[in-house]
């Protein structure tokens, strides 16, 4: 199957920094027209996030998979199954004991991504990473794909884009990306 993998906050929805709470939530622009594309298009899609804000105590693993499980429900009603979603709740420099460690799924490693080609008969030469930071580009790298999207956020400068050594499409949105997808 061809995947679109796709970073949740910054991608899907305006990062707002450790969301949790449904009424924070807001999709970025035109998400939802660009994630149906994707599917009309015969991509299945998978979300792979970070979720350092467990480890950091802001928030539980139930406050996160009850936005999971909303922003899944909400999609699969606009017609867009997401096929599965893959997170990191870990981070070296956390306040939970628990979720206080380094890991191999924390993007920039390519665990989440590798999770998903071992549970999942994935075409990794016809899937397609997309995130808004460079972590998420050297992930995909890092995990075989070659499909790399990196979208305009404040998280990097253009030159540290322009250094990766990860060749990457850049594209202004998700919405600008999905028009451009053949």
């Amino acid at each position: 199957m061809k995947v679109i993998f796709l970073d949740r906050d910054g991608v899907i929805n305006v990062d707002t920094g450790h969301l949790y709470k449904i009424g924070d939530w807001k999709f970025t622009s035109n998400c939802v027209k660009a994630l149906k594309s994707f599917v009309k298009k015969g991509f299945e899609i998978i979300v792979i996030t970070n979720q350092a804000g467990i480890a950091k105590g802001y928030y539980s693993v139930h406050d996160y998979n009850v936005l999971t499980d909303w922003y899944v429900n909400y999609l699969a009603n606009k017609d867009v199954p997401i096929l599965d979603v893959f997170y990191c709740p870990h981070h070296p420099e956390g306040n939970i004991d628990e979720f206080s460690v380094s890991c191999n799924c924390r993007k920039p490693k390519p665990g989440l991504i590798e999770s998903a080609f071992v549970k999942y008969d994935i075409d990794i030469a016809n899937s397609f990473l997309v995130g808004d930071k460079i972590s998420d580009i050297r992930a995909g790298s890092e995990a075989g794909l070659e499909n790399l999207v990196l979208l305009d956020s404040e998280y990097f400068s253009e030159e540290e884009s322009s250094a990766l050594k990860e060749k990457h499409l850049r594209f202004k949105n998700l919405y600008d990306f999905s028009l451009n997808l053949v």
